[in-house]
């Protein structure tokens, strides 16, 4: 996903000298290629998050379109006074990406596991929060962020994500993606697990013959509030599968939703335990452990539909 955010944003660079990226001293191996083409359009503000927010917002100020780029919880947790004051509050022209969605820096501990992001994310006003759930949807929520004035967060995974969409979706903020359509439940997914729930969604047909609705929610504010009561009104069941805390996230958001509907579908939420990872590890190890592999997914629907083993 990264290598596909950075190709849209030099293609971006390329076209409107407004677009600038700062990065706190990494990415090496990302940018170097924007940072040559485009030097007054780069800035590396080294290890200080913090200031990179406030150097963002001074920048926005001044009429730039400014990207920051950092792993983790670095460029949110880290400065979130600095992105609530200085860029929220004044709804400046700022996107703040992060690389390493979930536990894609799983072996680095809970100082790298950015589970909490989505939420804290989705509170802050004015903020537009997007989770792309492949390369393809990576680079068209870059242009899209681009072009949204206001701020935003972009949460990435880290490298190798496979590509869910064999050619470019239709792609708007805040419209999620149908990849497939279904009558026995909707599985809404978030950022990197969407190539598990179409995987999920795979298996559960080839093993039950169940035809399951899977839905790429890669805006979860504004949240296609639409999708989701469509899904109320066609299915049985909603299932959300995220790599993120069980609070404030994707599953929080579409109970939002449910909640103020005449007609409950079941609903059942796959997310993260609202604890620190008492292990480390590779992303893959990690998620097996946390519930969030294919067969978990699949066990876990298969129940809510009261399906036998």
């Amino acid at each position: 996903m990264r290598t596909a955010f950075i190709r849209a944003l030099t293609d971006l660079a390329a076209a409107d000298d407004r677009i600038t990226l700062l990065v706190g001293d990494l990415g090496y191996s990302v940018v170097e290629e924007f940072a040559a083409r485009f030097p007054t359009q780069y800035l590396n503000v080294g290890v200080a998050e913090q200031n990179m927010a406030g150097v963002a917002a001074g920048l926005a100020l001044a009429g730039r379109v400014v990207f920051t780029y950092s792993i983790g919880n670095f460029p949110t947790l880290r400065c979130l006074e600095q992105v609530r004051n200085d860029i929220c509050y004044h709804s400046l022209n700022v996107k703040l990406v992060a690389v390493g969605g979930g536990f894609a820096y799983g072996a680095l501990g809970a100082s790298h596991h950015a589970t909490e992001d989505l939420a804290v994310a989705r509170v802050l006003p004015n903020m537009t929060v997007v989770a792309p759930g492949d390369p393809i949807e990576a680079g068209l929520a870059t242009s899209a962020l681009a072009a949204r004035p206001g701020p935003g967060y972009l949460r990435l995974g880290k490298a190798g994500e496979p590509v869910v969409h064999s050619q470019p979706p239709p792609f708007a903020l805040g419209r999620a993606i149908v990849v497939r359509d279904g009558r026995a439940c909707t599985i809404i997914a978030t950022g990197g697990m969407l190539p598990i729930a179409v995987e999920a969604a795979d298996t559960l047909h080839r093993q039950n013959g169940v035809d399951a609705r899977v839905v790429s929610m890669h805006t979860l504010k504004p949240l296609d509030v639409d999708a989701v009561k469509a899904a109320a009104l066609d299915t049985s069941a909603i299932i959300t599968i995220e790599e993120h805390s069980e609070i404030g996230g994707l599953g929080s958001a579409v109970a939002d939703v449910l909640a103020q509907l005449d007609r409950h579908p079941r609903f059942k939420p796959i997310a993260l335990a609202s604890s620190f990872s008492a292990a480390v590890g590779d992303q893959r190890y990690l998620r097996e452990r946390a519930g969030l592999s294919v067969s978990a997914t699949v066990r876990t629907i298969a129940a809510v539909l009261g399906l036998k083993e």
